[in-house]
């Protein structure tokens, strides 16, 4: 992973940024596609089909949609379909043997593993929205194929996210400002990214991996620390990548949109999924909440939409049960917040309400990380029952040793060096401090790549 990701850094970028800034504008698109085939086929090709089989498909069945108005729900749904279909085959088919081997009739269905290709659940849930609005008449079809390909395909985001609208980028794909601020925005994004994934998640992955190996030896304090360094590497982690896809997006002319606004600082859990992964948030509120019902139609429904949304948030992580509970504890957050806790918190204090958060964001991404429903107890069983240990000797070492890196990560949560940034950015000191920095922070990512085995990306397996 280390070695790929120098490779990416090192030779696939600088080549593809100097050829697709040679040439003419004309045909960026086209070589933008080829790079995005051969940054795919060099990941997973066997799944290259995959990926533009569920481009051709989607693309004429839009174009079929607006030429035959009397077909247009059939095209619809048949383009919904087959993205679902294949959504399912990669992702669920043997979550959903595995449900339903334990019943008599079913004991002899066979033991499927299959590979998930890259991004699969992003650039499904993409290309749906693009069907969908299509139908709607919220978007214009795409007649050319080579920019809905590109669109599809596009490698800064697609294995990692932000889901992308059509709607977003119709406009960029023909015409996109490019120009030497632009670029350097973009770099600048790109590097506060990957020092968000290499200097901080990957650390904080390190101790979280360490601190859930054996936790009932790490006593109540030792847990806990574990679970707030998953808590921070899990946003470093996936932040971290958007980060790059947005700055990667500006470096070839694209505006993408946000895909994390500091959700940390959230005084509920309603804030929180408004702050984290809000393209993913939006595209359900959009296209399933709203659909539904939304909260127009009386308690009970409201309830009932709530619940199949989480319910699909929580499979829409990922093929296993924890990820289930995982979505369905933040659909009983969410309602109990709906019916009663927001009008409560009306007055009490911004730091209650902070705490209240952060204790049970954490106590969710517990839930988030383990696949293992009896390792998963045994965490947090060992979060909340005090031992004859309230930190063990080995936890203590640790704890104190990674201590200064979960502050670093604790305060990078925050929108305050932002804030401090944006505040003396014209300033022509702040350029000089951003770029030494800059170069520092490739350095010392280029220096943890080479020096690091454990590289891993949480998000891939969505």
């Amino acid at each position: 992973m280390s070695f790929a990701s120098l490779t990416f850094l090192y030779f696939f970028l600088p080549i593809t940024f100097f050829l697709y800034y040679v040439l003419p504008i004309s045909v960026r698109n086209v070589f933008l596609l080829i790079a995005n085939i051969i940054f795919y086929g060099w990941g997973e090709p066997a799944f290259l089909a995959v990926i533009f089989f569920t481009t051709l498909v989607n693309f004429y069945a839009a174009k079929i949609m607006i030429k035959k108005p009397e077909c247009k729900k059939k095209a619809m749904a048949a383009a919904i379909f087959i993205d679902l279909l294949f959504l399912f085959i990669f992702k669920y088919l043997g979550f959903f043997m595995d449900i339903l081997r334990p019943f008599v009739f079913f004991v002899d269905l066979p033991d499927i593993q299959i590979d998930l290709p890259l991004g699969i659940s992003f650039y499904t849930f993409q290309v749906i929205s693009y069907i969908i609005d299509v139908y709607r008449n919220d978007v214009c079809v795409e007649n050319k194929f080579t920019n809905f390909a590109t669109y599809m395909t596009f490698f800064p985001q697609l294995i990692a996210g932000p889901i992308v609208r059509f709607s977003d980028i119709a406009g960029q794909l023909k015409v996109r400002k490019q120009n030497v601020n632009m670029f350097g925005d973009g770099v600048r994004q790109l590097v506060v990214g990957l020092s968000k994934k290499v200097l901080i998640a990957n650390n904080m992955g390190m101790f979280w991996e360490n601190m859930k190996a054996y936790p009932l030896e790490n006593g109540i304090v030792g847990a806990w620390a574990g679970a707030f360094s998953f808590t921070l590497q899990i946003y470093f982690d996936f932040s971290g990548y958007s980060d790059m896809a947005c700055g990667l997006g500006k470096m070839f002319g694209f505006e993408l949109p946000i895909n994390f606004n500091y959700p940390y600082i959230s005084k509920n859990i309603t804030e929180f999924w408004r702050r984290w992964h809000m393209t993913l948030s939006k595209w359900f509120k959009d296209y399933v909440y709203v659909p539904l019902g939304g909260s127009k139609a009386g308690k009970f429904k409201t309830m009932y939409n709530l619940f199949i949304v989480w319910a699909f948030t929580g499979l829409w992580h990922g093929a296993s049960m924890n990820f289930v509970v995982w979505g369905l504890y933040y659909f009983v957050l969410l309602a109990l917040e709906k019916v009663c806790i927001l009008k409560f918190f009306e007055r009490v204090p911004s730091v209650i309400k902070h705490i209240y958060s952060i204790f049970f964001i954490v106590i969710g991404w517990v839930i988030f990380a383990f696949d293992d429903f009896n390792e998963l107890m045994v965490y947090l069983k060992t979060m909340f029952m005090p031992t004859s240990e309230i930190i063990s000797h080995n936890a203590f070492v640790l704890t104190i040793s990674y201590l200064p890196l979960m502050i670093i990560g604790f305060f990078a949560a925050l929108p305050v060096w932002r804030n401090i940034f944006k505040k003396f950015e014209n300033r022509k000191i702040c350029f000089v401090i951003s770029t030494f920095g800059c170069i520092c922070a490739v350095l010392l990512c280029t220096a943890s790549l080479v020096s690091q085995s454990y590289n891993p990306f949480l998000y891939f397996r969505f």
